[in-house]
């Protein structure tokens, strides 16, 4: 009986947390004419409402669980001086928001909305233009960040940052965002336990999507289009690479997804769509590639140094330029089954696959990547004819990158 009487105390104790949160609103017609002054006088898990109008107050300090709400896009403007939004407290919903020109710094990573440190912070739907970062998320986890626009207008990488920045962090969940303009899309630095998905980032000036020291995270059915150089992974492991879209990435030194040093990764059920290079490789370990589609590519894949215990199996490489192209020292990497538009061998016994193996890297793929200028003779007499010579001496070509079994139907 005294159990119950002290459950009942604690619960009556406890009826003034949520029968007192408030909705405070702010604006021209309304007590609270600033977002700040509203915050000052807001308690624990009040809501702040910000009606439609323009907004300069400098740095919005958020130390407390709040949801803040904009209604008809309120702007807030940083008037490239300042961060506008920084929130240091766990429990935060920022949404509805219109966030424009925070400052910019060589010190300082300003951005539209920073977070230090917090838990539990979510950031939807809001619209970010001409920020210097748009949201940065350091030694943060479990915040989520969805349906936002960012968009920046700057041309040069140095007067850029990054969309989306992560920086220490866990289990965040990134979905239906769209990016453009920024220096890379969407940045992970040591990020760990978490997922992107359905985003789309183009037209940034570097990476749609860069990885640094992350494991065991997983991004799907994104769209990476016209970025400067493509997706990069780097320095991470277990990274599961699933569904997404790589397009038009054009350029030197562009390709749809870059690959160095990582291990143990999976790459699957992609489309790499007329991009430079749609796979580049470099350093890496235990890496699963399959059901992919390579369509139209410069190269499908490029095989750099050190790649070692790779499976390529079950994908279309169709009206690519060279399907694989192989440079320095190439290890074990298992090709096998996979749908060639180049192969030209036959199935007698009907089984579906090839009788005969088929070698992707031509002789004219290898004197490209020793000799950059001959691709002025691309689609020339003179290439077919040293491609054609392959047949009287196949020792030219890489011996170890060969599918036993290609297969005559796509996937």
């Amino acid at each position: 009986m005294n159990l119950v009487k002290g459950k009942l105390l604690i619960s009556l104790l406890l009826l003034p947390c949520f029968f007192y949160a408030e909705t405070i609103h702010v604006g021209a017609t309304y007590k609270f004419k600033t977002i700040k002054s509203a915050i000052a006088q807001s308690k624990i898990n009040d809501t702040v409402l910000i009606h439609k109008g323009y907004y300069k107050e400098g740095t919005i300090l958020i130390e407390k669980p709040l949801t803040i709400i904009g209604q008809n896009y309120p702007t807030l403007d940083g008037l490239h001086k300042i961060e506008i939004l920084s929130v240091k407290s766990d429990n935060v919903t920022i949404t509805g928001l219109k966030l424009i020109n925070s400052g910019k710094s060589d010190i300082y990573d300003l951005a539209a909305i920073r977070v230090y440190k917090n838990k539990n912070i979510k950031i939807s739907g809001n619209i970010l233009e001409n920020n210097f970062f748009g949201i940065f998320l350091s030694k943060s986890d479990h915040c989520t960040i969805t349906n936002n626009q960012l968009s920046s207008t700057e041309q040069k990488q140095n007067d850029s940052g990054n969309g989306i920045h992560l920086l220490y962090c866990n289990n965040i969940f990134i979905e239906n965002n769209h990016i453009t303009g920024h220096r890379d899309g969407i940045y992970f630095e040591f990020v760990t336990e978490s997922l992107i998905q359905k985003n789309i980032s183009e037209g940034n000036i570097r990476y749609g999507l860069h990885f640094m020291f992350s494991s065991n995270d997983v991004y799907q059915e994104n769209t990476f289009r016209n970025n400067g150089a493509g997706v990069a992974v780097m320095f991470s492991y277990k990274v599961k690479m699933i569904k997404n879209h790589y397009e038009h990435n054009w350029g030197s030194s562009s390709y749809g997804l870059l690959l160095k040093e990582i291990r143990d990764g999976e790459i699957t059920g992609n489309t790499f769509e007329k991009n430079t290079i749609g796979l580049s490789m470099e350093g890496t370990t235990r890496i699963t590639i399959s059901n992919n589609n390579f369509l139209h590519n410069g190269w499908g894949i490029k095989i750099c140094g050190g790649c070692d215990q790779g499976i390529v199996t079950k994908n279309n490489l169709i009206g690519n330029t060279f399907d694989v192209s192989s440079s320095g020292s190439t290890l074990s990497n298992n090709f096998t089954g996979n749908y060639w538009d180049k192969y030209l061998g036959y199935d007698l016994n009907k089984d579906g696959l090839g009788d005969t193996p088929f070698f992707p890297v031509t002789l004219s793929s290898l004197i490209m990547e020793q000799v950059p200028t001959s691709l002025l003779y691309l689609h020339s007499f003179v290439l077919d004819l040293i491609d054609q010579s392959e047949k009287l001496l196949p020792q030219l070509i890489p011996q170890n990158i060969v599918d036993k079994k290609p297969t005559l139907k796509k996937f």
